[in-house]
């Protein structure tokens, strides 16, 4: 066979092999990156591969849509978050003019690693985050201490606070691990305020994905629906 002609049909064998190995769906993707920062903006949604930590592997994003998107990670089997893929929706308004807030989710996610599937919630000058961990799995915990248990936007959440040197950061880890839910944003905001721990600040990033500490051997987490609604 001509070597030009081998090379012809080689080479899509070689890219289908590729994009199995990376976790690519079926299916062609809108959108795809292996990029550590690979960003892409779907309808005001903005998605990021966000790999940020030290001793990171490799990890490729895809998305369909804001609403359909995953990542393939294989992050060595060591301790400190690799990444936070997440997708984003910026707020830009403060509390008090906020009347709902809610977001809905439906994940899959692997039986393997150390990870949290989780909101990060933020004020536009980053003085709070604000974590709702839905579902973790392996040895991850929230940063700070337990402060008390309690039941606030549709979930029973053991809450935690504590600093991170530039912020301080309020998680809400549910007692019971859940892949698909809605929750009552606002409702958790309300809670902050009465316990006295963050006033009428401007709400900015709603940020949803997966927390990743370790995927050894390759994993997939997979968004099959999300959104927010705000009024």
């Amino acid at each position: 066979m001509h070597p030009r002609l081998r090379s012809l049909i080689l080479a899509p064998l070689m890219t289908l092999a590729l994009l199995a190995m990376v976790g690519t769906p079926a299916h062609a993707a809108a959108w795809s990156s292996s990029d550590r920062w690979g960003t892409w903006t779907d309808q005001g949604y903005i998605l990021y591969n966000n790999v940020w930590g030290s001793g990171h592997g490799y990890q490729g994003i895809w998305a369909n849509s804001y609403h359909e998107w995953g990542v393939y990670a294989d992050h060595p089997d060591t301790g400190g978050v690799k990444s936070y893929p997440n997708v984003t929706w910026n707020v830009d308004r403060r509390i008090s003019e906020i009347t709902d807030l809610t977001s809905s989710f439906e994940v899959d996610v692997p039986n393997g690693g150390a990870y949290a599937t989780s909101y990060d919630i933020w004020d536009v000058n980053h003085d709070y985050e604000i974590m709702l961990w839905m579902n973790q799995h392996g040895p991850v915990g929230p940063l700070g201490s337990y402060q008390t248990t309690t039941s606030v936007g549709g979930h029973t959440w053991n809450v935690y606070r504590g600093s991170n040197g530039a912020n301080e950061v309020f998680s809400f880890i549910r007692t019971s691990d859940t892949s698909a839910a809605t929750v009552d944003i606002e409702a958790v905001l309300d809670w902050l305020d009465n316990a006295g721990w963050m006033g009428d600040v401007i709400l900015g990033d709603v940020q949803f994905g997966y927390e990743i500490t370790s995927s050894a051997g390759g994993l997939e987490f997979v968004t099959n629906d999300y959104a927010v609604a705000v009024n």
